[in-house]
């Protein structure tokens, strides 16, 4: 009886162990899924190939747990050259989880493809594997042959992880180069008496399955041949002696799950708890009785679960994983619906064309949209579905991932499930939930733009008590603003809230303190991540040409290529005469806006207005607006005037810094030089951009030049902001279309910014086609408010 109460006590002590473990990991996944939600990046690129010379042109989009990010502000792109080496760095703002971007490929660039890659800094805390990266090929470069010459490898994949004797396990394996593109292969399971036990062949871009049950002092192999004649064995390694297996097998509504155990397996086999999670929330737990037999079945509802990959994970009684197994649901929660309706096709030489973007969801949208030869460019392998429901989720290269986003056939489905267990994913790390460790973080989220901070060396005790650095921001168009940053007991010192382009000439003193300027120096960053151009990395075996090359269209290609290169002859060996003849006088506006606007603020679209002669008769700018911006409502004036504009207010800049209706209705009239006025929606600037921007430059003094910034008593440095994109051009061709020069674009229109809502379901595009193209394919993609998205493909011939 002793023993008993002993032996009872322990149970009870064990089960409430079991509880209290349970409880945690429960605990600790809510910890994970609120504290550090997964971001991720999808790229959209204007076309899916390029030629040398050309400019790329690109939409990110930014979402964590399936829904826009509202984590980070900033985003990098790393671009690198097919030796891994780095060309160059960009950083872009991020408004509404987007951005927009270019990178001008050299003309003399001789590699076959660039490499992409592009973060945020809270990115930075996940494995390298899920950032976004591509190989976009280079047309001109040396290209690299899609069926390379290295010896083929063949990795093996257990359904649920591992093998174990006596157990039934389907096998998964992929066949592939070194490059990572996939091979084909066919052959034979043999065990050590060279007996068949299976045939193997690949039932999808190197992928198959076979099944394998092994026995207790067995050997096990693969004899293969490849496509191209060449032999290879493949052994089969790491048997367990005991433990479980787990078999997934899914439809429309459910997921069928077996589990087995090993008939000798310890008592922790034999009360066994399976979770079912998906983005490190728990969906469902299952408790399994597997005393009285080694198997067991369960039916998982799988209808009500959001797209995505969904994780399957059975823990034994002491809640130690044993076996762990990856499915996709497809639910169609992840789409929205978008439609082009083509208004007006003309595919003559410059040729008018009109389409409208449809949205009947009534939420808010975000989208992007590229017009361009559809002859030259082949159906680019990624899409917004592959990238953010797949390749962010997952590990390893997946060969043509847009392919398994096709359709729900069941053929396409079943291959799928083949990438689900060859590929490596987003791993747990149990232990660590069970210990109570929280998230283990190196980089915080940039939820704020950029910062004028930095540290001030040289200083002692008491020094910099109650002390404060002042700063002047002075920008190319000789514009200026003041900045000031109380310094703490350490020399730190930082102020929120920066944001400019290209670079500015930061001028620094200590308040009321100058002798400190001799005594001390001060270092001053802009808080965002820098990288050198010639860094190295591994680019890893992701290839440098995707497999399914179209030759037609490379032909295509190469005639644009040449076509390129023979009008930059042209204009190289045009005499001055000639370049006389074809340039037409600038306007007063135009030479206003080269003088005052910048970057993203630069260039006449939109709504421009002079008022440098000091006529203009109005209370105030907003009063002079009313009537003259279609669309925009002013209620009042003064500063308690109301700007409404699609719905919701403008933003206001004076100089290009943010401001408000106050900071500007009493600024005279005859103190304004120049005022532009943005269609919504304006992107690009520190302000939200959805409903537009008014722009007020104020007339700079004197005849003071642009190099001539000075500032008496203060020491300066350069500053670098936010990287400066080229603009994608739109030509208009009207009656004196035969005076422009060849026109060989093969990407004939480009709008990173396709917004629309419940007020404003369409969006009208006109383009004009070029000298050459015959056929055109748009390509639409983009978000919503709720993190759905949208792919649409249309041809124009």
């Amino acid at each position: 009886m002793k023993y008993l109460k002993v032996l009872i006590g322990c149970l009870i002590l064990l089960a409430s162990k079991q509880v209290a473990f349970s409880q945690q990991l429960d605990s600790m996944m809510n910890v994970y899924a609120e504290g550090a939600p997964k971001e991720k990046i999808h790229l959209h690129f204007d076309r899916p190939r390029y030629n040398t010379g050309d400019t790329l042109f690109y939409k990110a989009y930014l979402l964590a747990v399936n829904e826009p990010s509202v984590l980070s502000k900033n985003l990098y792109v790393e671009w690198y050259d097919t030796a891994g080496v780095l060309v160059k760095q960009t950083v872009s703002p991020l408004y509404q989880s987007t951005a927009k971007g270019s990178f001008e490929i050299p003309a003399n660039y001789n590699g076959g493809f660039l490499h992409v890659k592009a973060f945020t800094r809270w990115m930075l805390n996940d494995d390298i594997a899920f950032l976004f990266q591509k190989n976009i090929p280079i047309n001109g470069g040396n290209l690299v042959s899609a069926k390379l010459p290295a010896p083929t490898k063949v990795d093996l994949f257990p359904e649920s992880g591992m093998l174990v004797e006596g157990l039934n396990s389907r096998v998964a394996f992929k066949a592939y180069h070194n490059s990572g593109l996939p091979v084909k292969i066919k052959g034979v399971l043999i065990d050590a008496q060279k007996k068949v036990l299976d045939s193997v062949k690949v039932q999808h871009d190197g992928m198959g399955v076979f099944v394998l049950k092994p026995v207790a002092g067995q050997q096990y192999q693969l004899n293969w041949t490849d496509e191209f004649g060449r032999s290879g064995v493949t052994k089969i390694t790491d048997i367990k002696p005991e433990g479980a297996v787990l078999t997934v097998r899914t439809n429309n509504e459910k997921a069928f799950l077996q589990f087995e155990r090993s008939l000798n397996a310890g008592p922790s086999f034999k009360q066994m708890n399976l979770l079912v999670h998906m983005n490190q929330s728990l969906m469902y737990k299952v408790g399994l009785k597997m005393v009285d037999k080694n198997y067991q079945r369960a039916e998982i509802p799988i209808e009500e679960l959001p797209t995505g990959i969904v994780q399957f994970t059975l823990f034994t009684s002491d809640w130690i994983p044993v076996a762990e197994r990856i499915a996709f649901i497809n639910n169609h929660t992840h789409d929205f619906s978008a439609k082009i309706n083509s208004l007006t096709t003309n595919l003559n030489k410059r040729g008018l064309n009109r389409f409208e973007i449809i949205v009947s969801d009534t939420t808010m949208t975000n989208m992007s949209v590229a017009v361009i030869d559809a002859n030259a460019n082949e159906t680019d392998p990624h899409s917004i579905y592959s990238n953010f429901l797949l390749a962010s989720e997952i590990k390893g290269y997946v060969h043509n991932p847009s392919y398994y986003f096709q359709s729900d056939a069941d053929s396409i489905t079943s291959k799928l499930d083949l990438v689900m267990m060859t590929n490596g994913w987003r791993k747990i790390n149990w232990e660590q939930l069970k210990a109570g460790i929280g998230p283990q973080l190196k980089y915080m989220p940039e939820n704020d733009f950029m910062s004028l901070k930095g540290s001030v060396f040289g200083i002692k005790p008491g020094m910099v008590k109650d002390q404060q650095l002042n700063f002047v921001l002075a920008a190319k168009d000789s514009s200026k603003s003041l900045l000031f940053a109380p310094i703490d007991a350490n020399g730190s010192f930082e102020q929120p809230g920066l944001f400019f382009y290209d670079t500015v000439k930061v001028y620094y003193g200590f308040n009321n303190n100058s002798k400190l300027s001799s005594a001390t120096q001060v270092k001053i960053e802009n808080g965002l991540l820098r990288k050198e151009n010639g860094a190295k990395v591994n680019l890893g075996t992701i290839p440098p040409v995707w497999g399914g090359v179209d030759s037609m269209a490379i032909a295509r290609m190469n005639y644009f290529l040449k076509e390129q290169e023979r009008v930059r002859k042209l204009m190289e060996s045009a005499t001055l005469s000639e370049v006389v003849v074809k340039t037409r006088t600038k306007s007063k506006l135009e030479i206003l806006d080269e003088t005052y606007s910048s970057g993203l603020f630069s260039g006449m679209n939109g709504y421009s207005f002079d008022l440098t002669d000091g006529t203009v008769a109005a209370l105030d700018i907003f009063t002079f607006l009313q009537g003259r911006v279609a669309g925009l409502q002013v209620t009042g004036n003064g500063p308690s005037a109301t700007l409404t504009w699609r719905g919701g207010a403008p933003d206001v800049y004076l100089n290009e810094l943010r401001a408000d209706v106050p900071m500007v209705a009493n600024i005279p009239l005859a103190d304004i030089a120049y005022l532009k006025v943005f269609r919504p929606p304006f992107f690009g600037t520190g302000g939200g951009g959805a409903s537009g921007a008014i722009v007020i430059y104020t007339k700079k003094g004197g005849s003071s030049s642009k190099g001539s910034q000075n500032v008496k008593g203060m020491e300066s440095t350069i500053l670098a902001g936010y990287s400066r994109f080229k603009e994608f051009y739109n030509p208009v061709y009207d009656k004196s279309a035969a005076s422009f020069n060849p026109d060989t674009r093969n990407t004939l229109y480009w709008n990173p910014y396709i917004m629309t809502n419940k007020r404003s379901p369409r969006y009208p595009v006109d383009f004009y086609n070029n000298d050459v193209s015959t056929k055109l394919k748009i390509v639409l993609e983009g978000i919503n408010a709720q993190g759905k998205m949208t792919r649409v493909v249309k041809i124009l011939e």
